[in-house]
């Protein structure tokens, strides 16, 4: 009889629909470990602005890829990959349930899918590119990369620079399309197998004011005065770093340097929360095989924890 693959539960989902609360409950009920699926989590020194697990939450069960790197550093997909496939199984094989729990939907996708076999970049081409996009503009570029690539321009905005360049990079360093060679690449198979569990809201009204809510206490808990101005005084951290884009830090750095009052701040930083949730509902919607659970109901945390003792004790019956 073969063995059948370990379980390991993705816990999705915009920022504010639950995703952290769900996880705990099943700790509480059953013995796992959890896998932050975060890019901003990794981070140490940048706890507020992240809404980060207190360090009650932290304590109450193991959590992994947390505070792992310096804000200056750059933790990539392909690292989150190794890492995490890593730690399902090392946490199955002590016996726990791993759950993957987090809103950076590339992340889960890279998880899912595999890594695409993309060249590496050419630093002299990228600064040809560089060069050639400051002369003529990123919406020419756009149209440039329609002509080699169309199935990848027609997905990007014109605005998207970084996106836009370096699906070019990749066109004329392989004579390819970026979209050919992804397209060539067969997912890659999990060791474990996957229970999708989708936190998303009917109304998304109601997720909006939650993200306001988040917003407002978190600069009321100290993540401008505190957080932010203790990084920049740091003297080694700077807007281009990976680390200061998270959503939240680049606003309240730039209410720092005095570009934005504080009204601006906050309208500018629930704006681009909410683009940021809007991003991962569309990420999740490319997601068919995901159970959507709907975060607005009172119920919705007790439903994840329903879902995942039933896969469980299906798992037990067969």
């Amino acid at each position: 009889m073969t063995q059948r693959l370990p379980l390991a539960v993705a816990i999705m989902g915009p920022t504010a629909s639950g995703k952290t609360a769900a996880a705990l409950e099943i700790a509480r009920h059953l013995p796992c470990e959890i896998i932050s699926v975060d890019s901003a989590l990794v981070y140490r020194e940048m706890d507020i602005g992240t809404a980060k697990p207190s360090p009650e939450e932290l304590a109450a069960v193991p959590h992994h890829l947390i505070d792992i790197i310096d804000p200056t550093e750059a933790y990539s997909a392909m690292q989150f990959r190794q890492d995490a496939l890593r730690l399902t199984l090392e946490i199955a094989a002590r016996g726990k349930l791993p759950l993957l729990v987090g809103g950076t939907m590339l992340y889960f996708k890279v998880l899912r899918d595999g890594l695409d076999e993309l060249p590496q970049a050419d630093p002299a081409l990228r600064a040809q590119l560089d060069e050639e996009a400051a002369r003529i503009g990123m919406p020419a570029m756009h149209a440039r990369l329609a002509t080699l690539d169309p199935v990848t321009a027609a997905r990007l905005k014109p605005t998207d620079s970084q996106r836009i360049q370096r699906a070019l990079e990749i066109s004329l360093l392989t004579g390819q399309p970026m979209s050919s060679l992804l397209a060539q690449k067969p997912p890659e198979p999990l060791p474990f197998e996957m229970l999708p569990l989708a936190l998303e809201p009917a109304d998304r009204a109601v997720l909006h004011e939650r993200i306001a809510l988040r917003f407002d206490l978190m600069l009321r808990g100290g993540a401008l005065e505190r957080e932010v101005a203790a990084l920049r005084a740091r003297g080694d951290l700077h807007l281009g770093l990976p680390s200061m884009r998270c959503v939240g830090y680049r606003q309240m750095w730039e209410y720092l340097d005095g570009s934005i009052d504080a009204t601006a701040l906050r309208e500018k930083g629930i704006a681009a929360t909410r683009q940021l949730a809007k991003r991962q509902l569309t990420w999740l919607r490319s997601m068919p095989e995901r159970i959507s659970i709907d975060c607005n109901r009172l119920e919705a945390t007790a439903e994840v924890l329903a879902r995942v003792q039933q896969a469980l004790a299906e798992r037990r019956a067969g």
